[in-house]
């Protein structure tokens, strides 16, 4: 009867935990990594707004924006936060448009930084004309950053698109170190502008400059009638003894707030609570869900949108250097293949003499028996 007790009394606190972590699940805000700004900055104005509704979630980590979305894809009562980028690919992916809604994009911008350790890759332009020649060391393979990069590939198909050597590091930090130790190499990374960050520090000590990731195709993408990418000036480093700060302009993209379509919950009260949910997530002014300490704090004043007439002009810099980058390209896969020729001719003849010459040594050689 004991024994039988304690089957039943584990039993049951076994059913408690399940029935604990299945309501947890149910209530959470789905963010990134433990170190990342969503989870430690982002998420905890979020909650503490939503408490003070009468909405109990629960900041979450993941692995970033793409489990997000596989989460709300599995369940819609969560939220979740997301680069707008990797939003608009996995809407294209899945092919659905009635999984998501977006429920609003003004919390911040993270940019894209391009680095490479090449002085004569400049521009977006050079980068898409070389890329069947380039290595692309990129973030790990389910971070955001590799997940932009695939969305710039299909931007550019004819240029980032053609790339065939991508391969992925263990972390951001590894990507970047790889990338800058040849000059063949460049990576891709998401983040906030700091200059205070570590990653930048590293790319200034390992001789590495920032490529601003601007194109035409790239300015017009969007998604539910939004733009994905503004383009913006950013401080990566701060200033040196009578200088100013250097800068780097390049695509920034919103962080966007998300969570399932209300259709798809089927309990009528559990529906009812998650649009009352949206709607109370929506009237929260947007100073009040952004970060009040840190970097965060300097970086909404320190980073500022381009006009239109700066934006064309960085735009056509990088276009002429794309025409350019393309025939020397062409001209120099002639030149190898040229040289490749000749080289085979030299050993075809130098294969022909050394036989000649063999059969010269073993006449030699038996006149010499003889």
């Amino acid at each position: 009867m004991k024994k039988f007790q304690s089957y039943l009394i584990a039993g049951l606190a076994a059913l408690l935990v399940f029935a604990a972590t299945a309501v947890a699940s149910a209530n959470q805000i789905n963010t990134g990594g433990r170190t990342g700004a969503y989870f430690g900055r982002f998420c905890p104005e979020l909650q503490a707004a939503l408490k003070q509704s009468a909405f109990d979630y629960e900041c979450v980590t993941s692995q970033g924006s793409r489990e997000n979305l596989q989460r709300v894809v599995a369940d819609p009562t969560q939220i979740g936060f997301s680069q707008l980028d990797v939003y608009a690919l996995e809407n294209t992916i899945l092919g659905d448009e009635g999984l998501f809604e977006t429920i609003r994009t003004d919390l911040g911008r993270e940019c894209l930084f391009m680095i490479t350790k090449n002085p004569e890759i400049k521009t977006l332009g050079e980068v898409s004309a070389l890329a069947d020649g380039l290595r692309f060391i990129l973030p790990p393979e389910k971070s955001g950053s590799a997940a932009t990069f695939e969305f710039l590939q299909q931007v550019d198909p004819d240029g980032l698109g053609r790339a065939t050597s991508v391969r992925y590091a263990a972390s951001t930090d590894e990507a970047i170190e790889a990338a800058l130790s040849a000059n063949d190499a460049v990576t891709l990374f998401v983040q906030f502008p700091d200059p205070e960050n570590a990653r930048f520090k590293l790319i200034e000590k390992l001789g590495g400059h920032a490529i601003p990731v601007l194109s035409r195709a790239i300015l017009r993408q969007e998604v539910g009638g939004e733009k994905i990418y503004f383009a913006q000036e950013t401080e990566i480093a701060n200033p040196k003894w009578l200088s100013t700060s250097p800068k780097v302009i390049t695509a920034c993209t919103p962080i966007v707030l998300f969570t399932g379509k209300s259709a798809r919950i089927e309990d009528a009260t559990a529906r009812k609570d998650h649009e009352d949910l949206i709607r109370t997530i929506r009237a929260i002014p947007a100073d009040e869900l952004q970060p009040k300490v840190g970097f965060f704090k300097r970086i909404w004043k320190k980073t500022k949108e381009l006009s239109a007439k700066s934006v064309e002009k960085m735009i056509e810099l990088s276009e002429k250097a794309r025409e350019k980058a393309g025939p020397a390209l062409e001209s120099a896969k002639e030149k190898g293949k040229e040289l490749m020729e000749k080289a085979g001719e030299m050993a075809e003849q130098a294969k022909e003499k050394g036989k000649e010459l063999m059969e010269k040594a073993k006449e030699k050689a038996k006149e010499v028996a003889e």
